[in-house]
């Protein structure tokens, strides 16, 4: 049986600086690149638009498809 399999995706709030648990998981989507990412590890996200990133370049990249920058 695959890993990916037992992976179950969290569903978060997402607000400034910090974030909700609405259902419980281990893992997010990148809303760029659609990888998962840890919950534990989860440290870019934006909150007016309740989207998480992977990583800096990835929200910096979505804030200038947005025309946010």
């Amino acid at each position: 049986m695959s890993g990916e399999r037992n992976r179950v995706e969290a569903k978060l709030v997402f607000r400034p600086g910090d974030f909700d648990v609405v259902k419980s998981g281990d893992h997010v989507r990148c809303a760029v690149t659609g990888e998962p990412i840890t919950v534990d590890a989860l440290t870019y996200w934006y909150s007016e638009l309740q989207e998480a990133y992977s990583a800096p370049e990835h929200l910096i990249a979505r804030l200038r498809e947005l025309k946010r920058i």
